[in-house]
């Protein structure tokens, strides 16, 4: 009896198994984002670098103000274009000595008195894979602008629903040298690690919403 019984089990698991693929198959698929002009959802951005500090660590800082906008087409996504604007004087620094967040804002480092944004506007998406991408685009920091190339995955979105407009995400990281931009105040000599290093390795995280939630449906 048990014999029997051991045989129906699993010739039920191998139907239940044989099943699954069709069963997936015929799911519905998740309700996508639309196409729009989305803005950027600025509690759930945020921008961080980090650049070496006399080759013991490298010095974790980002940037609290944030704005940007994005022409969203998940029908063709090399068309899309994005922009981002920065202020340099929203640098938060981890427990900075006095007079430190005075210093990044002057002449040797940002300027933030005369350069008052840092900005990125896209000019091209190349796709690298189902969720990702190379965004080029022109970055201007310090007062110079310069072609600069972010590696870029999509995480993902929905479209509005009764809690939320739609939503989508994305990570993107990518690395400059500051001395390219006329910020190379400090950058060791050839050889030494004594000083603070020209490349900034920079590391995004993003949302973007369009939209209104919707109204509850009427019962």
């Amino acid at each position: 009896m048990k014999t029997v019984t051991a045989c129906v089990a699993a010739k039920a698991m191998a139907l239940v198994f044989l099943a699954s693929p069709a069963i997936a198959a015929a799911a519905p698929a998740a309700p996508q984002p639309p196409a729009g002009v989305y803005v950027l959802d600025k509690p759930h951005t945020s921008v961080t670098f980090r650049v070496n500090h006399l080759g013991f660590s490298h010095y974790t800082a980002r940037f609290a103000n944030i704005d940007g906008k994005l022409k969203f087409n998940p029908a063709a996504p090399a068309t899309m274009t994005v922009e981002a604007v920065i202020d340099p004087q929203s640098l938060a620094l981890n427990a900075p000595p006095a007079g430190f967040h005075d210093q990044l804002m002057g002449k040797n480092f940002f300027d933030a008195a005369t350069f008052k944004t840092i900005t990125f506007r896209s000019t091209k998406v190349a796709l690298t894979g189902k969720n990702t991408a190379k965004v080029s685009g022109n970055f201007t920091l310090h007062g110079v602008t310069k072609p600069v190339t972010l590696d870029v995955t999509y995480n993902g979105g929905y479209p509005a629903n009764a809690m939320d407009g739609a939503r989508i995400g994305f990570s993107a990281h990518g690395v400059i040298k500051r001395s390219a931009f006329g910020m190379g105040f400090g950058v060791p000599a050839p050889g030494s690690t004594m000083g603070v290093g020209d490349d900034v390795d920079v590391t995004i995280e993003t949302e973007f919403t369009m939209g209104k939630p919707r109204a509850p449906a009427k019962t």
